[in-house]
């Protein structure tokens, strides 16, 4: 079986090139199922009821967030009513929403598993035993996990530490796709950063110019999307859906 993780979607723009060129995409790879991680996929990042249907409506099984995941107020009521729209599970207790859900194939079930971390990031509950007390409910040993994360270190670690327990560990938040895509322990596929789906030629997005006022200047910039030709980074892994283990994994980017 073949499982699509598209990264970080930014902004209208990042939608509405996910909408040209995912289902050909799919089909070049044979893709069963798609994950895709949109907490930016809103004008302004966030995600909306506007744009969380319209990654549904282009074949998401599952749309994973992170940070920016409460960004909006109509998210409260969307991640209590949109089954398939997680949220990082080590959030404290009482927010809205999970961290988990399972696709169900019939002859095979897949669970898909949002986390975040903790290094340069919100304080939430430690990542590594939140996964410990997760591991044990899930009755599928297909198990994708995205780790929504800052810190490359910390990705690393998760990665050795899941390695043999789940099918795959998906780095997301910094929107830049990394060349560290490998299998560890022969079981475990893995990459610190998938990258994003939005204008390529930008700040993780965002006008160029208005990044590098930001950082020249050190004050309040308002920042737009940019409005530059846009790429798409995603991986496809392929697993075996007896045992959950990862065949291999491939680094896409479609321009």
């Amino acid at each position: 079986m073949k499982l699509l993780f598209v990264g970080d979607v930014v902004s209208a723009a990042g939608c509405d090139f996910l909408a040209e060129r995912i289902f050909s995409i799919k089909k070049k790879y044979s893709v069963d199922i798609t994950v895709v991680n949109g907490e930016n996929s809103a004008v302004g990042n966030g995600i909306t009821r506007q744009s969380c249907n319209s990654l549904t409506m282009l074949g998401a099984d599952v749309i994973t967030t992170g940070n920016h995941a409460f960004k909006r107020r109509e998210c409260v009521e969307m991640f209590d009513s949109v089954p398939h729209l997680i949220r990082p599970a080590n959030y404290p207790e009482g927010v809205p929403g999970k961290g988990v859900y399972v696709i169900d194939k019939g002859r095979y079930r897949v669970a898909v598993v949002n986390l975040m971390g903790v290094v340069y990031m919100n304080p939430l509950k430690n990542p590594f035993f939140e996964m410990d007390d997760i591991l044990p409910k899930l009755d599928t040993p297909n198990i994708f996990v995205d780790f929504h994360a800052e810190a490359t270190a910390e990705k690393k670690a998760m990665g050795y530490y899941l390695a043999g327990k789940v099918t795959a560990v998906l780095g997301t938040h910094t929107h830049v796709q990394t060349a560290d895509e490998q299998m560890i322990g022969g079981h475990t596929a893995y990459i610190t950063d998938v990258g994003m789906t939005g204008p390529e030629e930008s700040v993780l997005g965002v006008k160029k110019e208005l990044a590098i006022e930001k950082q020249r200047l050190c004050y309040p910039v308002r920042f737009v999307e940019a409005d530059t030709p846009c790429f798409i980074n995603a991986v496809v892994v392929e697993f075996d859906e007896k045992s959950g283990r990862a065949v291999s994994i491939e680094r896409i980017t479609e321009r």
